[in-house]
């Protein structure tokens, strides 16, 4: 029993320490980024060097956190939200464009109301004020 329970406490800091590492990793990789883009003639850091490196290193550092307790429930969202995304039943293109062009005539008739009322109710304020002078 102690021994699952140590690897419970022991999970928790392992996870913690996997994620430093991997934020190390990024940080590394964005000052690298900076630091060999300038031309240099000691090293020679062609742009594709240097787009292989930063794909490699946020690769690695994208797995090592995916290995921690958060990155798994992660991945296992994602999973379960494709896997429901896969039921939607998705309109045709008519009913895209039906929809979409009953919400365009709903629109043009609520913003005629609505400028119709406006309009009512600047006569009637011209109206109100026109008699207190």
């Amino acid at each position: 029993m102690r021994v699952n329970s140590e690897n419970q406490e022991a999970s928790p800091v392992l996870d913690k320490l996997k994620w430093v590492v991997a934020l190390v990793l990024l940080v590394g990789m964005i000052w690298g980024n900076f630091y060999f883009s300038e031309p240099n003639p000691i090293y020679l850091a062609s742009p594709l060097v240097r787009i292989i490196a930063m794909i490699v290193i946020a690769i690695l550092a994208l797995v090592l956190v995916l290995t921690t307790a958060r990155g798994k429930a992660t991945l296992s969202f994602a999973r379960e939200s494709r896997t429901e995304l896969r039921k939607v039943v998705w309109p045709t293109r008519k009913e895209a464009m039906q929809t979409t062009l009953l919400i365009a005539v709903i629109t043009v008739i609520a913003s005629l109301f609505l400028w119709g009322l406006d309009s009512l109710i600047i006569r009637l304020i011209s109206f109100v004020t026109m008699l207190g002078h």
